[in-house]
């Protein structure tokens, strides 16, 4: 059932609009009183459309319309308007409302207003997905027997409810896999929701996956629904599953035995019809042994493994996938089309490509583009590890100044490359390094000025 958002500042037209729709057009609503409430809403709630005044104090709905496409919010939003002013409907369709109607327009054009809506909403997803199944924004490429096992495999799970365990290093692709996933199963019009295990805090990780109640927590001003609501009959991916804690755990391997969701501060479940898709670039076995990770929830997860191959094991693909992400950065910071010299794709082709995988290559390439202005590029261009003339690729150059300027090169090369290698991931760069904890990594990385 779709759910459509209603955001006006006056009670009594909102609560009509949600009344008509529920009756007329079988819709779930929700209501909002303002810009700042509807914004909210729409971003902790994800409704399927939404219709909005354009004249409210406050947050009016062109500011409203402003920040959706700042934030780039596909999401279609239908504005009403008691003034009559063409002028003003022109102006909310250029900052992206799908269309607009006037304040005494029938009921029953409304619901079919919302109706259209709905429905392009769903083309342009198609489009998207279909866009990604050409490989427009897309590293699954590549001619090697690797990448076709690995695509091979894809397609076969995409049409089941089953999860799926997608390992692989780090830059690899596993999140472009998770999508594959997706797109090409029949859960591809509903929501694909990302979920970083490693990058949210402990204490906010079970409120982001499974929702709360308003007053669950100090702060908690309202209820919202977690990622399995959000992705209801569409995908989780959940990233770097490996660090969820073990109280999530515990609460994940129950949603994934029972399809049921409760939120924190309630006692009622929510049915839920979600596939997980989770990926990690650690060995969840040796988790296991150590006691960091669930056996019970491991056996859940790895119904199915995708495992995704490091570029150094598929190296035939690179010069494919280097002229695709040639094309794309070139568009992407609007330069002329270039073209690789024959001896510069020999070279990406020899690199064993052990720090980064994939992203490490898109970066090369990136950093080529920027590098020169001809439209060839040439293997002098190349960084000095890949056999060119320029700088190693995230690494400076030793100084060559005092032993103390050469020290304090050397410790930010250091640094610098633990944390590419572990994709900056605080904690584990930090034990990699031997540090005593993270802070100790991020007073280092003020001090040299290092950032993601």
């Amino acid at each position: 059932m779709s759910l459509i958002l209603i955001v006006d500042d006056i009670a009594a037209m909102r609560d009509q609009y949600a009344y008509d729709l529920k009756r007329l057009g079988g819709f779930a609503t929700m209501t909002a009183d303002g810009g700042s409430e509807g914004l909210e809403l729409i971003k902790t709630e994800a409704p399927d459309c939404v219709i909005l005044d354009l004249e409210m104090p406050g947050v009016d709905g062109f500011e409203v319309l402003a920040t959706l496409k700042k934030q780039r919010n596909r999401i279609p939003v239908i504005v009403y308007t008691g003034t009559g002013s063409y002028g003003r409907c022109v102006r909310a369709t250029k900052l992206g409302a799908y269309s607009f109607i006037a304040k005494d327009e029938p009921v029953e054009r409304v619901v079919r207003e919302v109706e259209n809506a709905l429905a392009w909403a769903e083309l342009q997803g198609e489009v998207r997905r279909y866009r990604r199944q050409s490989g427009d924004d897309s590293p699954l490429l590549g001619e090697s027997r690797a990448a076709a096992a690995m695509k091979e495999q894809i397609d076969k799970l995409a049409g089941i409810p089953s999860p799926v365990l997608i390992l692989g290093e780090s830059g690899s692709g596993k999140e472009l896999v998770a999508r594959r996933l997706h797109d090409a199963g029949p859960r591809a019009p509903r929501p694909f929701v990302a979920i970083n295990c490693a990058a949210l805090p402990e204490t906010m990780i079970e409120s982001e996956l499974f929702g709360h109640e308003r007053g669950a927590f100090t702060g908690a001003d309202r209820a919202r629904k977690g990622a399995f609501e959000s992705a209801n009959q569409g995908t989780l991916f959940l990233d770097e599953i490996g660090e969820l804690p073990a109280a999530a755990q515990a609460k994940l391997l129950r949603v994934l035995e029972d399809a049921v969701v409760t939120r924190l501060g309630s006692h009622q479940g929510l049915k839920v019809d979600t596939r997980v898709v989770a990926a990690t670039n650690r060995d969840l076995d040796a988790g296991v042994t150590a006691g960091t990770f669930r056996e019970d929830l491991l056996f859940r997860l790895n119904t199915h493994i995708v495992s995704v191959p490091p570029l150094r094991e598929r190296l035939s693909d690179v010069p494919i996938l280097a002229e695709h992400f040639l094309q794309l950065v070139c568009e992407k910071f609007g330069v002329r089309a270039r073209q690789f010299d024959p001896e510069t794709l020999k070279r990406l082709q020899a690199h064993a490509w052990g720090r980064n995988n994939v992203r490490e290559l898109r970066n090369v390439i990136e950093r080529l583009v920027i590098a020169g202005n001809d439209e060839v590029i040439t293997p002098d261009l190349l960084p000095a590890d890949l056999g060119g003339g320029g700088p190693a690729t995230g690494s400076p150059q030793p100084s060559g100044g005092t032993l103390k300027d050469q020290k304090v090169a050397a410790e930010r090369r250091i640094v610098l490359t633990a944390l590419e290698r572990n994709d900056w991931h605080i904690t584990n760069t930090a034990a990699q390094l031997g540090l005593a904890d993270h802070s100790s990594l991020l007073k280092i990385m003020r001090r040299h000025g290092l950032k993601k």
